[in-house]
């Protein structure tokens, strides 16, 4: 059925039938009768939960951040099945993000590539909803900083985001690596990752939440950038790691040059992101142990890429692109690995 549907919403923009598919979805689920119906379709069979974080997750996959920017859709996400959804990213005050057209898909490599931009409808937005949350979903509040944001101020946005969400959230996730925001990926460097991160560390001592705190980092690190937040990662002692975000490389793709020139700049999502984001996660748990935790992110299109992840050493697995071309039964059918 999801097919069908899809080759209706694939002519309308990336972006536009994310949003009208969504909408949709919510209309039916609140449709008497058919909307017991189909929530029964969406019901997992004996479901894997699994302790991670201190936190005991309904299954291991979850929805990665970029999906649900502004916690609009946090019912509508338990009911398909989702272990978790994070959230955002979030940045202190609202923004438009990119000009349009910024969402692409390439079909031919089941990938996506995007330049949102990190638009959101800012922290207050996102605090009123995030106040009406379903119970019985893990929800992370993954936070960013403003594109007017100099650098050198940056550590005031994640703070102010911090304080903001913690409360409504089960962990805070940091995005320094999105490849959309100018200057943001510069924010890997472990001298500002120090300062973050220990910030984040003395205000949670000093609070009555004490949610974990993982940091997103991107493919396209060299070795030794990788080592450097290895090394900060012991150092500070952060909770655990995303990996990873969108790539910039345009390698070995099956859709035509003069296509991805006429797109441009963006982060690459889906199937050609594989096998990058899994040498950067066996990379991490080689070096970090095999007991950190760690929540495998990148190029997940089946249960077969789910499998490889969590054997290459992912706790968890977060899907956005493979969702796009998988459909709504996909947690479903995953929530049993």
């Amino acid at each position: 059925m999801y097919r069908i549907l899809r080759f209706f919403l694939f002519f309308l923009s990336a972006e536009k039938a994310h949003y009208v598919a969504m909408d949709l979805l919510a209309v039916a689920l609140k449709i008497p009768g058919f909307a017991f119906i189909l929530k029964r379709s969406f019901k997992a069979e004996n479901p894997h939960s699994v302790q991670f974080l201190g936190i005991k997750f309904p299954n291991r996959i979850g929805l990665a951040a970029g999906f649900d920017k502004n916690a609009k859709w946090l019912h509508l996400l338990k009911t398909l099945g989702f272990g978790h959804v994070e959230v955002g990213t979030v940045t202190p005050l609202p923004q438009d993000g990119n000009p349009k057209p910024r969402l692409f898909r390439l079909k031919k490599d089941k990938a996506l590539i995007n330049r949102m931009g990190f638009n959101n409808e800012g922290l207050d937005a996102m605090v009123k909803r995030l106040r009406h949350r379903p119970d019985g979903l893990i929800v992370g509040g993954n936070i960013g900083k403003n594109k007017i944001t100099p650098n050198e101020h940056a550590l005031e946005d994640y703070v102010k985001c911090y304080l903001a969400i913690v409360p409504h959230v089960d962990y805070i996730a940091v995005n320094v690596s999105s490849p959309n925001t100018p200057g943001l990926r510069d924010l890997q460097e472990k001298e500002f990752l120090t300062e973050l991160f220990v910030s984040l560390h003395t205000l949670r001592e000093n609070s009555k939440y004490k949610k974990p705190i993982l940091l997103k980092i991107a493919p396209d690190l060299s070795v030794e950038a990788l080592d450097e937040i290895i090394e900060t990662i012991k150092k500070v002692e952060i909770d655990g790691v995303i990996a990873t975000n969108t790539t910039i490389s345009r390698e070995n793709l099956k859709t035509d040059k003069a296509i991805l020139n006429t797109i441009g700049n963006g982060g690459l999502s889906g199937k050609p992101l594989l096998e990058k984001s899994n040498e950067i996660l066996e990379y991490l748990r080689h070096n970090l142990g095999k007991n950190y935790p760690i929540i495998g992110v990148g190029g997940v299109m089946d249960t077969r890429d789910m499998y490889t992840k969590i054997n290459k050493g992912a706790n968890l697995v977060q899907v956005y692109t493979g969702f796009i071309y998988s459909g709504p039964w996909m947690a479903k059918r995953w929530a049993a690995v």
